[in-house]
């Protein structure tokens, strides 16, 4: 096991881990929960480093929570938000240096720098434990540190993993309680020999000489490092988000694609929804967005097709593993949404704002004069005066914006009203399509299907977003986000690719169906050309009708598109000169994107697949053929 070298000696004025400070929580996590020698030596040795005043270890139960709640309420972090109007629920205020995960600040550390790649901050093992040391050493002085065991998943379930974090800020294990399986019954499935990610989190601000704390403590300096080939996870300075939750992005997707990689699994920055037709057949759909692409919008979705049913199985993270019948299977490793808060609204996303009735903590989002909560886009009229996420008196005059863009809110996911039975399955859902898009004005099809796993792996990889100078009509920069997992890969994305490819291989003719989709085309006026929200029901129609076999659809050099009358537009009016450019595929434009692709590719050398050379030269003969016709 592996924790930052040259421990300082603790002594015992540093830290009594056999008591609880009596006005923060009982005696009941004073005592250690496990008998697992390895947990003990862990939590041992980080204490020395870090020298929290008291250890308290959680039980994840409701009172801790309330306890924990309480401590918040009494130092000011958090504030009791209306209990007749949002039960249970409070909102917090971070430091404005401190408002959004920290990309330029988070390394991925692999003893080769071609293990982490090209799209990775990389920093040697090494050298970063020597940058961390200082910065850790007595950074939980007048402190507690919180002992967090949690399960990614169903405790116990064939796809779930366990970690532990350990955090001097109980803001974090308030979110971890409501985001993970968090509690006793996760550490006794931590037994010695089995395999767990560690993760350490300090805010970096210690209390010294009995000094007041502040509302949100935190530090300029903001590390989030990764150690892939140890399991572990070492944050510090950040008590936001996911610099500081870090089962979500940290454990979730970067250290989890490598165990993935490893085991022969997918870690993926997915929603997974459940689908049924009007009579009653189901399926399971997986999709990859990057940020600002309805992601969350489709995992609530709100069909307008009469009879179909969607329900949500998962808004941000799956995990994905063939099951004993061949088939690939999928579980959300998380219990909770962590959702952006302003643009959700009634109009955009019911289900989300049906899900946040109560119990849920909002972070940087406006306190209205009643004690409820609101952010740009909840409401098609502003209150007349609010207190801004900073604190301030807002108007709808003052200028600014009364939520930061980033604001947050996270809550069980057992309060979504569209929650699917299916959603705690250990064994996880059959996966029948898989969907892939971005924010693209020009170029790509409303809704492609790949013509093999290959040419779908393809186009995972090529997913991109447009640039200003695309979005009015030209072939501009764009901005590549594979897989929408470019900020959360945990090694080579070339290498990733690859092992998609092999899974491929595994899964055979069993593997899902893969889909381009893409609901922001613009049409010469700038108009979108498809409505989107729930009518995207009628895209998912059509392509689990091509699943299973019910409609033929009409060959283009990029793919399969729906054929002329396969795309349900039953009570729908859009005009036929929209739906024809919805599909259009001009083979210039896409021929300076396949020059674009072999730019993009060359940054990753020789460790880019051959199969993904190849389906890059397919397409570009597929289009000259097609220019010429």
């Amino acid at each position: 096991m592996t924790v930052i070298d040259s421990l300082p000696t603790r002594t015992d004025q540093q830290m009594n881990p056999a008591h609880i400070h009596p006005e923060k929580l009982t005696d009941a996590g004073a005592s250690p929960t496990t008998t697992n020698p390895d947990v003990l030596t862990w939590v041992e040795e980080v204490a020395a480093l870090t020298q929290p005043d008291y250890i308290h270890w959680c039980s994840g139960t409701q009172d801790e929570w309330s306890l924990l709640a309480e401590e918040l309420v009494a130092t000011g972090t958090l504030i009791p938000l209306n209990k007749n109007l949002r039960p249970g629920s409070f909102l917090a205020r971070s430091h404005p240096n401190d408002v959004a995960r920290v990309e330029d600040r988070t390394f991925i550390s692999t003893e080769r720098e071609t293990d982490a790649g090209p799209t990775n901050n990389w920093v040697a093992p090494d050298e970063m434990r020597q940058t961390l040391k200082p910065l850790f050493s007595g950074s939980m002085r007048g402190r507690t540190m919180y002992v967090v065991p949690f399960s990614m998943g169903p405790v116990g379930g064939d796809i779930s993993q366990l970690g532990i974090q350990l955090t001097d800020s109980p803001y974090a294990v308030l979110n971890m309680r409501i985001m993970t399986r968090m509690g006793q019954l996760a550490m006794d499935h931590i037994t010695p020999g089995i395999e767990w990610v560690k993760t350490v989190h300090s805010v970096g601000a210690p209390l010294l000489n009995d000094a007041d704390d502040v509302e949100w403590p935190c530090n300029d300096t903001k590390y989030i490092c990764h150690f892939p080939e140890t399991l572990e996870v070492w944050s510090f300075g950040s008590g936001y988000g996911g610099n500081a939750l870090l089962s979500k992005k940290c454990f979730a997707l970067r250290i989890a694609t490598v165990m993935a990689r490893k085991d022969g699994w997918l870690a993926e920055h997915m929603l997974l929804l459940k689908l049924t037709s009007p009579a009653g057949k189901v399926f399971h759909i997986a999709a990859a967005f990057p940020s600002a692409c309805g992601k969350t919008n489709l995992a609530m979705l709100k069909p307008t097709l009469p009879g179909w049913n969607v329900e949500t199985i998962g808004d941000d993270i799956a995990w994905l593993r063939p099951g004993t019948d061949g088939q690939l299977r999928a579980i959300n490793p998380e219990a909770g949404f962590f959702g952006v808060a302003p643009g959700t609204g009634y109009d955009t996303n019911p289900v989300a704002m049906n899900s946040i009735w109560g119990n849920t903590i909002f972070t940087n989002v406006a306190l209205t004069d009643d004690g409820d909560v609101w952010w740009e886009g909840m409401t098609k009229t502003p209150p007349a005066h609010a207190i801004d996420w900073q604190g301030n008196d807002w108007t709808p005059d003052s200028g600014r914006l009364a939520a930061h863009p980033n604001s947050r809110f996270t809550v069980p996911i057992k309060q979504c009203p569209t929650l699917a039975e299916e959603w705690n399955e250990s064994d996880g859902v059959p996966i029948d399509a898989i969907l892939f898009g971005g924010r693209r004005a020009t170029n790509v099809p409303l809704v492609t299907e790949s013509l093999d796993w290959k040419h779908g792996v393809f186009m995972g990889a090529t997913v991109s977003s447009e640039k200003t100078a695309a979005q009015e009509g030209t072939v501009g920069e764009l901005r590549r986000d594979p897989f929408g997992m470019l900020p959360f890969c945990g090694y080579n994305m070339a290498d990733y690719w690859s092992h998609w490819l092999s899974m491929g291989e595994l899964l055979g003719d069993k593997a899902p169906r893969i889909f381009q989709v893409n609901w922001f085309r613009k049409g010469d006026d700038g108009r979108f050309l498809w409505p989107g929200f729930g009518e995207n029901t009628r895209v998912l129609e059509w392509v689990v009708r091509r699943v299973s076999g019910e409609v033929e659809g009409r060959a283009v050099s990029v793919g399969t598109v729906p054929a002329p009358g396969e795309l349900n537009l039953e009570g729908m009016t859009i005009p036929e000169r929209d739906l024809e450019e919805l599909f259009t595929v001009d083979p210039e434009l896409w021929l300076a994107e396949c020059d674009l692709t072999e730019a993009y590719f060359a940054q990753f050398g020789d460790r880019i697949p051959t199969a993904l050379r190849e389906q890059l030269a397919d397409l570009h003969e597929r289009l000259e053929r097609s220019a010429h016709e």
